[in-house]
């Protein structure tokens, strides 16, 4: 998708993108480190994971097919560069966010627990796991929407 209603897509998309993305990674932040918070946010912060790991590939193919109308610069191709790293960190964060999610859900478990006996101490090691890499993951995203968005910006701007 190149254009919407005579509009190019990729400044529609980024708006969305750039909300989704952080908000993934603070939601999965909080539910990591607030269990209050965690039980408030339910899947919430999986939906929000989804609504990045969906858009990210929707606005970066929208910005290649950009890419061939404009001219091309260094700051474009700085920006072309980092947008197509984004999902390396996105669709990890989405991941361990639902994993997370569902080792941590009550629900989920006792359906696991009711199929398979699974030792509670490797539940909570995983849980631990996937808590950190959700940190990480989240740290990275929010990183690389700031980097991505900066050369986008100076691509529009300075190129």
């Amino acid at each position: 998708m190149d254009t919407i209603n005579g509009i190019p897509a990729h400044p529609l998309f980024v708006h969305l993108t750039v909300v989704a993305i952080p908000l993934a990674a603070v939601l999965g932040i909080l539910a990591v480190v607030w269990p209050a918070a965690r039980r408030k946010i339910g899947i919430i912060a999986p939906i929000a994971g989804l609504v990045a790991v969906i858009m990210t590939p929707l606005t970066t193919s929208a910005g290649e097919s950009l890419e061939k109308k404009v001219g091309p610069n260094q700051y474009l191709a700085d920006h072309t560069e980092l947008g197509d790293k984004m999902i390396i960190v996105v669709a990890p964060l989405f991941v361990f966010i639902v994993v997370f999610w569902a080792l941590n859900n009550d629900w989920i478990m006792g359906k696991v627990a009711s199929k398979v006996s699974i030792p509670s101490r490797t539940v909570t090691i995983s849980s631990v796991a996937a808590a950190v890499i959700v940190v990480g993951f989240a740290i990275a995203a929010i990183v690389m929407v700031y980097l991505v968005g900066e050369s986008g910006a100076r691509s529009v701007w300075l190129g």
